[in-house]
């Protein structure tokens, strides 16, 4: 059974993040005195099996999950959430953010996430299947939801500038727009896509429904993608200032490539 480690006379200054979802499964081991990324992996679930199964054989295939660290941090990787500024928030009733947006259950468990640092809580609602699973593997670990890192990090990175910029992370399937201004979170939507018509459609509408043009507001893709692909080209041929977000800042620090670090930005930022 893999531990976390308290002591401080037995401590391996060692962090493990978790990355889950119904389909598939990442992991990251980190150096807690350096920072550095130590070792990174993906796994794909097979859709027909039950994901107790499949967790449980990815934790007989990667033993190094089975270590004892400091610090382990458990990513729930789901759109089922809703950003909710503290003016308007209240904990007793955290269901009632997700029910316009959510199919949600009476059965359902919600939680919430505080954004460190700013006014705002992600309502969602965690796997508890998969929490009840890992507590038979841990002695403790922490939770969140994907996008509560995916947005505080762009949060942090608009800083200082007053242009409104579009982020653009793409995972198979489907894909979350964040919309900023200088630590202001002004929209954060996630859509579902099958082909390059569909990816575009849905941001071009976010274009416009927030009223940007697309010939000045910069869109920076990061995720599964990279120049060649066709989701990229399709939004470089309608936004004239879009990219790949520019990650080198992050190389020297985590150790890794600017590509690494693009596709595995949540995870790597956890």
């Amino acid at each position: 059974m893999a531990k976390t480690i308290n002591d401080i006379t037995t401590k391996n200054y060692k962090k493990l993040s978790i990355q889950v979802s119904l389909s598939g499964l990442s992991f990251c081991v980190f150096d807690l005195i350096t920072k550095k990324i130590i070792t990174f992996n993906t796994v794909e679930f097979i859709k027909s099996n039950v994901i107790e199964e499949e967790l449980w054989k990815v934790f007989v295939d990667y033993t190094i999950l089975s270590n004892a660290y400091d610090e382990i941090v458990v990513l729930h990787d789901n759109c089922l959430n809703s950003f909710v500024p503290n003016s308007l928030f209240d904990s007793n009733f955290i269901g009632s953010y997700l029910q316009y947006n959510v199919k949600v259950f009476d059965t359902d468990f919600f939680t919430f996430d505080k954004l460190e640092n700013y006014d705002i809580n992600n309502v969602y609602v965690p796997y508890v299947n998969i929490n009840n699973f890992l507590l038979d593997q841990y002695t403790t670990f922490d939770y969140k939801n994907v996008n509560s890192i995916l947005v505080k990090k762009i949060l942090d990175i608009s800083i200082g500038n007053d242009e409104k910029e579009v982020f653009v992370h793409i995972q198979k399937g489907h894909f979350e727009i964040v919309i900023v201004k200088n630590q202001q979170l002004l929209l954060f939507n996630s859509f579902e896509y099958a082909t390059p018509e569909d990816f575009i459609y849905y941001i071009l509408f976010t274009y416009e429904q927030l009223q940007l043009s697309p010939e000045i507001v910069v869109a920076h893709l990061f995720g599964q993608v990279d120049e060649t692909d066709d989701y990229f080209k399709i939004a470089y041929k309608f936004i004239r200032n879009c990219n790949l977000l520019h990650t080198n800042k992050w190389i020297t620090i985590l150790d890794r490539t600017e590509t690494e670090i693009r596709n595995n930005f949540i995870l790597f930022h956890s």
